[in-house]
Formats: structure tokens, sequence, C-alpha cells
């Protein structure tokens, strides 16, 4: 199977990947902020979800085993066997299917402002129909103002207009598509099967996946740490973007060796 995922790679050639994977309504451009950080250790694989950016859009159900299938099939592209994955939000549900279902393939795992199971469905699908109907733009607002603080997006205007650019530029069908497969979503039974050595990590002031979710994913995944960012909603990333960046490399890279 070749992958349908449209992907950016920077470091070196030989360096062990990491694989990014983003919030759904953004890119791999989201990650920019600790590119330059990650890219001094790592290959650094960001991929645009399947429906979103440059990636295909498809028709058919859109599930979170579908998405991570995609990223198996670039991971086969780039021929790559092994990689560590940090992702946030939807990509870091896609990133706990993968530690669940190809534990082989993934090194080390960082999560981000995310949830093995995120209710209520109706309310996944209700937005995937206002979508359908009336695009991306017709959500923008609301889903603008659960990504950051009222204080960073004062002082920060600029970013917030970045990124609900690319949330208006996503195609309809594969934003739709991506909400009724987090809908269909629960993996909260398998993450007892995670093998690699997992970092947790929440935003205080998160209304999408408030610190709680980050709990119970560390409840169940074995020996997983949480740290908590503040002030820092939905996408943590961005709005501190220097402490996420030391984070990932503390975790990713403890215990890497060069391969």
């Amino acid at each position: 199977m070749t992958s349908r995922l449209h992907a950016t790679v920077d470091g070196p050639a030989h360096a062990p990947v990491l694989v990014l994977g983003s919030s759904l309504g953004t890119t791999g451009a989201m990650w920019q902020p600790q590119v330059a950080a990650l890219a001094e250790r790592f290959r650094v694989v960001r991929y645009d979800h399947l429906g979103h950016g440059r990636s295909a859009v498809p028709s058919g159900t859109y599930t979170i085993a579908r998405l991570g299938r995609e990223v198996l099939a670039l991971l086969d592209d780039l021929g790559v066997r092994r990689a560590s994955y940090a992702g946030l939000s939807l990509g870091g549900m896609v990133g706990m299917w993968l530690a669940t279902h190809a534990p082989e393939r993934v090194d080390r795992l960082a999560l981000l402002c995310t949830s093995a199971a995120l209710g209520p469905a109706g309310q996944w699908r209700q937005r995937a129909a206002t979508v359908r109907a009336g695009g991306v733009e017709s959500v923008a607002d609301a889903v603008v103002a659960r990504w950051f603080t009222a204080g960073f997006a004062a002082t920060h205007p600029e970013v917030v207009a970045a990124h609900r650019a690319a949330l208006t530029a996503t195609h309809a069908e594969g934003y739709a598509g991506c909400c009724e497969a987090i809908a269909a979503m629960d993996l909260r039974a398998d993450l007892a099967r995670v093998t690699a050595p997992t970092l947790v990590v929440a935003g205080l002031d998160d209304p999408a996946t408030p610190p709680d979710h980050a709990r119970a994913i560390v409840a169940r995944i074995p020996r997983a740490r949480l740290a908590v960012l503040t002030p820092a909603a939905h996408l943590a990333n961005v709005e501190q973007p220097e402490p996420v960046g030391r984070m990932l490399l503390e975790h990713l890279w403890e215990g890497t060796v060069e391969r």
C-alpha cells in the first residue's frame, strides 16, 4: 500500500526518525515552533492527516484505524522500520492506535492535548453535518476559541489568524470524515498494551481535552508520565513552544541510540 499522506521531512537523513501528528483542522505546519530544535537530533516527519492539507481526500468512512494505517504506509514508503511518534489531539489519537496495533513500529510516544475517548459522539456527528452543509468556515470561530487562551489570542492575533486560515482551508469532507472518526473512537481498552515509553502532556486551560483526559490515559498506559502546562489551551505547542520543545526532546531523546 502506498500512503496517500503528504509529508515534510527535516533533519539529518540518518538520524532517528520522529513522526509528528497534528490536530484536527491543522497540517504538519502546526509543529513549526518545534521543528528547528527537534531536527537537530531527529529526522522529523510532519504529515497531514487524511483529508487535510495536501494529503488525499478519499471517500468512504474515516476511522482512527484508517488514519493510523496511512501513517504505517507512509513509514513504509520512507523506508522507516521504527520511529518515535508525537501527536497532538487527533494526532495523539492516531499515536495511541499505532502504539497498540503496531507496537513494533513505535519507539517512544508523546501524547499532547488528546483523549482516548472524546464524546459525546452525537456532537461530533453534528459538527460533521454542519461542515458538510456550510464548510469549515461555519465552525471556525468556535474551534479557534478552544485552541488558544484569551490572553494568548490578545497578544498574538497574527498567530491566531494564521491558524484560523489554515483551518478554513481544510477540505470540508476531510474535516467531517475525521470528526466521524473521533465520534466512533474508544481506545481505552487497548492502552494497557502500550509498551513504548510514554509522555502525556495536557494544557491546564484546554476546554477541548481537559487534563482529566490526560490523567485517564496515564492511568491506563504502563509507566506513562504526565506533564501539565499553563497557560495553555488546546494547541499547547503553539502557545508554549519552548516548554513543549524541551519536554519532547528530553522524553524522546532519552535512551535513543542513533541508527
